[in-house]
């Protein structure tokens, strides 16, 4: 195994670039980080749209979740490989339909943490900056989803840990990820794919286990920011007892 990843290294961190399209741990990292990076804020609206009074709004947000969840990423990804050339009338890269399909499918599981965590807050938040004179959208940006985000965090952490797995996906339509690059050198090696593998499995553990202890770090420190007293504040002197 040593041997492997000694002379086969840069072929699964970069896949077969520069003599070829970048690949390997880079193109999983950059895959995952574009389908979070661009899903979330759409699922904010997704998540809004849900929780919204309006119908016309409520409805056709939730059928579009149920609909997405209830397909396996794995058909998204034919689906579009195959028929949004057909729409475009040309050719699409498979690392642009990934991305596309990655974005599309993570939209509506990150729609249903967003949504969770600003059901977990307390009515009073909001009760409270609508009784300070806030509209909707000023009291949702201002006072509903900075303090949901905390409560989102470990659920946003595992769904990103899902996504970076989720890429490997892409081998089915030559996307030129970690996976590809794995099926790269057990070609070339071909009598020792039970090592080539392992090696694939602790690539993908090391960037999941790199990204969960991130992620605790990070919601530790949100932690003890939100319990610490500011520096310049003091505590609130007793009232003054009156006499009757």
């Amino acid at each position: 195994m040593l041997e492997i990843i000694q002379e086969y290294w840069l072929l699964f961190l970069l896949g077969s670039y520069p003599n070829g399209p970048l690949g390997g741990i880079v193109a999983t990292l950059l895959l995952s980080i574009i389908g979070i990076g661009l899903a979330f804020p759409l699922s904010v609206l997704l998540a809004l749209a849900q929780l919204s009074p309006a119908k016309v709004l409520r409805y056709p947000a939730m059928g579009v979740g149920y609909l997405l969840r209830s397909i396996p990423l794995v058909m998204l990804i034919f689906g579009a490989y195959f028929v949004v050339p057909i729409i475009l009338g040309r050719p699409v890269a498979g690392f642009t339909t990934m991305a596309v399909t990655l974005v599309v499918f993570q939209v509506v599981y990150l729609a249903e943490i967003v949504r969770a965590g600003i059901e977990s807050l307390p009515k009073g938040q909001g009760e409270a900056a609508a009784a300070l004179g806030m509209g909707y959208w000023t009291r949702t940006r201002r006072v509903i989803l900075p303090q949901a985000l905390g409560n989102m965090l470990p659920s946003m952490v595992g769904q990103f840990v899902t996504t970076v797995k989720d890429t490997s996906l892409g081998y089915v339509i030559g996307v030129n990820e970690l996976t590809y690059a794995a099926n790269q050198v057990n070609s070339t090696v071909l009598t020792e794919p039970f090592s080539v593998f392992l090696v694939l499995s602790l690539a993908y553990f090391a960037i999941c286990f790199a990204l969960t202890q991130a992620a605790r770090l990070l919601e530790a420190r949100l932690a003890r920011n939100n319990g610490r007293m500011p520096a310049t504040s003091h505590p609130p002197r007793p009232a003054p007892a009156q006499g009757y």
